[in-house]
C-alpha cells in the first residue's frame, strides 16, 4: 500500500513536471533565420565570424609571455611551436631583440634558412650592438652563402654551372641596346 501511494506520487509529480516543460517549449522564441547566401559568400573561412581577429599593440608583457612559452617549446622539442611564439612576440613588441634571437634559431632548426636571415636581421636593426650582434652578423654572412648555394626553385641564386659569363653578360646588352 505504502510503495502505491509513493508511486502515485512520483506520477503526479513527473506529470506535473511534463507540463511544466511543455509550456517552456511554448514560449522558447523562434530560432534566428539562417544566413542569406550573400552572407555566406563573403565568408573565408568556416571560423571566421568565430575567431577573434588580433589587433597587435605594443604589449611587451605579452610579448614576455610569449617568448616563455616559446621557451618551453624549445625545450619540448616543437621548433614550429616555438618559432610561431617568437613571431608573436615579436609582433607585440617590435623592439624585441631577444624575440628576433630566438625566432631566428628556431628558424634555423626548422632549416628555414630565408626566414631564420630576415630574423637575424631584424635582430641586428633593433639591437645591433648588443651581446649577440656580432653572432647574428656572422650568422647572416653564413646564411646569406648558404641561400646563394641553393638552386633557384629553392630560393637561392643561380646553379654554379648556371651562371652566364659577364663579358656574355655585357655583348647581349650591347647587341640589345645597340652600339
Amino acid at each position: 500500500m505504502r510503495a502505491t501511494v509513493i508511486l502515485s506520487a512520483l506520477i503526479l509529480l513527473a506529470l506535473s513536471n511534463a507540463a511544466s516543460i511543455s509550456a517552456q517549449l511554448k514560449d522558447r522564441p523562434e530560432p534566428p533565420p539562417a544566413p542569406a547566401d550573400a552572407e555566406i559568400e563573403g565568408l573565408v573561412d568556416e571560423d571566421e565570424d568565430v575567431l577573434p581577429q588580433t589587433n597587435y599593440v605594443f604589449n611587451p608583457l605579452q610579448a614576455k609571455k610569449d617568448i616563455k612559452v616559446g621557451d618551453f617549446y624549445t625545450k619540448k622539442g616543437s621548433h614550429r611551436a616555438a618559432a610561431a611564439r617568437y613571431l608573436e612576440a615579436t609582433r607585440w613588441n617590435p623592439q624585441s631583440g631577444d624575440a628576433f634571437w630566438k625566432l631566428a634559431k628556431a628558424r634555423e632548426r626548422l632549416k628555414q634558412p630565408s626566414q631564420a636571415l630576415e630574423a637575424y636581421k631584424n635582430y641586428l636593426l633593433v639591437d645591433s650592438k648588443g651581446n649577440r650582434a656580432s653572432q647574428a652578423r656572422k650568422r647572416v654572412a653564413e646564411l646569406e652563402s648558404e641561400i646563394e648555394q641553393l638552386p633557384l626553385a629553392a630560393g637561392g641564386g643561380a646553379a654554379s654551372g648556371d651562371e652566364p659569363d659577364k663579358k656574355e653578360l655585357k655583348r647581349a646588352i650591347q647587341t640589345v641596346s645597340g652600339p
